[in-house]
């Protein structure tokens, strides 16, 4: 296959530069290994039942070996970690060692490498990463505060938007379409019950149980439903719910294979205290697993087909796995620019903002998602409130949609159509 370049290259690149390893994280078939192979002279694969024995029994093959050195699926054998730091700590060049993995492994390396492995999140292709149409406004720019001018015409329409979703940003898969994709969706879920959790040392004794926990999950994608609700929605045919311990396990060990990732909260302050104690938004690692987990196809969601379990407010399903897509995207953008991606719900939902673009100095950027082609004031009024909160900390505002042109509105609020954002 023909390799897709990637927002994330540029950034490893730039890591590569000063730093002797790099590790690279994010869920099986994000394209970890393709893009660092391309970086690599020697590569371990320990998915190989082979070079995985080989590891595990002298862990000094990795640093021996001619550099640049690529361990794919580290977490096979954490202690070639600990053989990489002790490397570091000895005076290992830049761009010696670069780690891809998974998960994060059950047992636990005996030193976090902190200071000496830094970590690199890989994820799904973004909407600019496929090719659809180039992007016209960058996230950095608008991170700048400077109000840049927004422009460009997208020819995505909402049906494009809707196939984007479905057929989900895994490089492997992007290329299938019809039952070739279903079933290779199936086939990674399925991995996933049957293989993966397994790895991570935990015994799914009732398949089935997780699999419903994995769809009521799904079911509240883009949503701050509490955990119990889930559990609760995820019930059998005869009314029996998980308990809360089993899923706990579950929470955390699809979070450790990278799987699920929710969005943390945030509140207009610089408490942080008062940060930690907002809910965060659930996401699954790509829309199209979300879609899949519930048996939605682009026509079922075009139709508007509902989330199982939703309430007569709650909308239709395309609405949240639009904002999913988008929050995939603007993700992949955000840590290219160093920004952290939060969201803000306020006390009863009196104000809500999907996406707050966080800096290191705490200036924020903004974002509503609409399932829309047009933009009213009413649409923007929690943006316009979080301004006038924040004053100065306030960086831009921004409305992405399902629109054909960005442009900026007369109060300055930018309404930028999904495919025309960029990092």
């Amino acid at each position: 296959m023909t390799y897709t370049p990637r927002v994330v290259d540029r950034e490893l690149d730039e890591l590569l530069q000063d730093l002797p390893a790099v590790a690279m994280e994010g869920p099986k078939g994000v394209g970890k290994t393709a893009t660092a192979a391309r970086r690599a002279t020697t590569v371990f694969r320990l998915d190989d039942p082979a070079q995985r024995e080989i590891a595990a029994a002298d862990q000094s093959v990795v640093t021996r070996a001619p550099p640049p050195v690529l361990i794919d699926e580290w977490q096979h054998v954490p202690s070639v970690w600990d053989a990489v730091r002790r490397a570091v700590d000895e005076g290992a060049p830049p761009g010696r060692y670069l780690l891809a993995g998974s998960a994060v492994p059950a047992n636990l390396p005996t030193h976090s490498g902190a200071a000496r492995i830094v970590t690199l999140r890989m994820r799904p292709l973004a909407l600019s990463e496929r090719g659809l149409v180039d992007p016209t406004v960058s996230m950095c720019e608008l991170l700048t505060g400077s109000k840049p001018p927004v422009s460009g015409v997208s020819p995505i329409t909402l049906t494009a938007y809707t196939e984007e979703i479905v057929r989900s940003g895994f490089p492997g898969l992007y290329h299938l379409t019809g039952r070739a994709l279903r079933a290779s969706l199936d086939g990674y879920l399925n991995r996933i019950v049957d293989r993966d959790i397994h790895e991570q040392g935990y015994t799914v004794r009732r398949p089935d149980t997780l699999k419903r926990w994995m769809e009521a999950y799904a079911a509240a994608t883009a949503r701050t439903t509490s955990l119990d609700r889930i559990r609760n929605a995820a019930t059998s045919g005869d009314g029996e719910v998980p308990n809360r311990g089993t899923v706990t396990s579950y929470h955390d060990i699809l979070r450790r294979l990278w799987l699920i990732e929710p969005v943390p909260g945030w509140a207009p302050t610089r408490n942080h205290q008062t940060r930690v104690a907002q809910a965060p938004k659930h996401h699954l690692a790509d829309p199209a697993l979300a879609a899949r987990l519930l048996g939605a196809d682009a026509r079922a969601l075009l139709n508007g087909m509902a989330a199982p379990g939703a309430g007569p407010r709650d909308g239709a399903l395309l609405g949240q796995l639009f904002e999913s897509l988008v929050t995939l995207s603007v993700r992949v953008y955000a840590q290219a620019a160093e920004a952290h991606v939060r969201t803000l719900r306020t006390l009863q939902g009196r104000q809500e903002i999907d996406l707050i673009i966080e800096r290191d100095d705490h200036r924020v950027l903004a974002i509503e998602v609409k399932l829309s082609d047009t933009v009213t004031d009413d649409d923007v009024r929690h943006l316009r409130w979080l301004q006038v909160q924040l004053g100065d900390d306030a960086l831009d505002a921004v409305v992405v949609n399902t629109g054909p042109h960005a442009y900026r509105r007369h109060d300055g609020i930018a309404v930028v159509p999904a495919a025309l954002l960029g990092p």
